[in-house]
């Protein structure tokens, strides 16, 4: 069995940590730099970095707190939000990124997706998708979730997965902040439709829903979370003891 990963999420807006609930209503936290530091010192897997409101905002990446984030993590991370063209790769991975998601970006111009691919291979983009119910279909949300595109979310996360994205990250916004448990109709649906590391995202409130998770759905490959390590109700070291506990492996 492979090893779950858990990855906080830092959502940073204006050079601050935010958090928010069904993407709406955001308080500030912490510094992205202090926060990314504590994180790589205590047990965290990965590491992603979301500019929040940079495709909503029609501008590119801070990359000045990137950098800096950057230099203070020694684990893999994963940064996103204004990435719309191959020059935006370049950039973030340039400030020290490992692996570049692609959300707004790949809705606009799907061939962002195959083009990243060829040249700086598969394990380096990310597909972030915001995916929320619409009328008994899953959706794919643009621009923060602020935007609904129409799309219905499993064929388009399929579609790029075929183009050469080599990771998903699946962010529920109906169970986003709420902290009941992530979505696990949405996440199954999605890891029966492909063959790549799926990450799951929104929801999680306790260190039960961990379990619950890797429990139910064998083939999700990491589970993410911003404010219940955010503020201290889950520590990491505490979540990971549990699933090895409860016969999940994962990194001590």
């Amino acid at each position: 069995m492979i090893t779950k990963r858990i990855i906080p999420c830092l959502d940073v807006k204006d050079g601050r940590v935010v958090k928010g609930v069904n993407f709406l209503g955001l308080a500030d936290v912490s510094s992205p730099v202090k926060l990314a530091e504590f994180y790589s010192s205590c047990g965290a897997d990965e590491l992603v970095f979301y500019d929040i409101t940079a495709s909503a905002e029609g501008r590119k990446l801070f990359t000045d707190i990137l950098t800096e984030v950057a230099s203070k993590v020694f684990i893999p991370l994963t940064v996103g939000g204004g990435i719309n063209t191959v020059d935006d790769f370049d950039r973030v991975l340039k400030c020290g990124a490992d692996k570049v998601s692609v959300n707004s970006g790949a809705i606009r111009n799907p061939e962002l997706v195959r083009e990243a691919a060829h040249k700086y291979g598969d394990q380096c983009v990310v597909l972030s998708a915001d995916v929320k119910r619409v009328d008994g279909e899953f959706r794919v949300f643009a621009k923060g979730g602020r935007e609904d595109t129409g799309m219905e979310a499993i064929s388009w996360i399929k579609r790029c997965v075929g183009m050469g994205a080599g990771e998903i990250v699946v962010n529920s916004i109906d169970t986003d902040g709420v902290k009941q448990g992530f979505d696990l109709e949405m996440l199954e649906a999605v890891c029966n439709a492909v063959n790549v590391p799926v990450i799951a995202s929104g929801g999680a409130g306790c260190i039960d829903d961990f379990t619950k998770l890797f429990k139910a759905l064998p083939k999700v490959d990491a589970g993410l979370a911003a404010s219940i390590f955010h503020f201290g109700e889950v520590e990491i070291k505490d979540l990971k003891q549990e699933l090895r506990n409860n016969d999940i492996i994962v990194r001590l």
